[in-house]
């Protein structure tokens, strides 16, 4: 009987050790403390990285919902900085930034309005064509094909006129075309209505 008891009393004392008394047993106790040590390791691991990872600053403006410097880690990209900013306005226009692409500091991210864009687009038609956005000719910009194609201006004028802008700065009116030789009043008058200086 004596011995009956004592087995007894080594079963439920085991039993209460491993299952716990419907509360974590010693063994499930200290299990759970290494595995949240490690975690809380690994947490503070990954915070150390963060801080010791090198800054930059970025200037974000234009179309974002908040303008401003912002600082980010050094292998940050675009789309990260534009979202800093608050991401980007309904009339945004995105389509010249390589959002994919590494920030570098002191950078500043310029996000252009549609309107912006378009802007920039005839402005850049025009400079290559060297034509104004009325459709004039720009004889300040214009290439020797350009001239050409005006009126009584052959491929000896429009040379003329080029190496007269180069020496002079550019043109200040249109009239100081008559100042290059073979351009007299009759082929300016033939022109003057299709070119500008700005």
């Amino acid at each position: 009987m004596k011995k009956l008891i004592i087995a007894l009393s080594v079963f439920l004392c085991s039993t209460f050790l491993l299952m716990g008394c419907g509360k974590q047993s010693y063994f499930q106790a200290k299990e759970k403390e290494t595995v949240t040590e490690s975690t809380k390791e690994t947490t503070e691991e990954k915070t150390d990285k963060t801080k010791d990872q090198p800054k930059v600053f970025i200037q974000v403006s234009g179309a974002v919902k908040k303008p401003g410097v912002y600082e980010l880690s050094e292998d940050a990209r675009v789309f990260e900085a534009i979202e800093a900013a608050g991401g980007l306005l309904d009339e945004a226009d995105d389509s010249n930034l390589n959002q994919a692409a590494l920030v570098e500091d002191g950078q500043k991210i310029y996000v252009y309005t549609e309107e912006e864009m378009e802007l920039e687009k005839v402005e850049a038609l025009a400079e290559v064509s060297g034509s104004s956005e009325s459709g004039l000719l720009n004889i300040n910009t214009a290439t020797k094909e350009d001239l050409m194609n005006l009126s009584g201006i052959g491929e000896s004028k429009a040379e003329a006129i080029i190496s007269y802008r180069e020496e002079k700065g550019g043109f200040s009116t249109i009239e100081e075309l008559k100042n290059i030789s073979g351009i007299k009043d009759g082929v300016y008058s033939k022109i003057a209505d299709k070119i500008c200086v700005n």
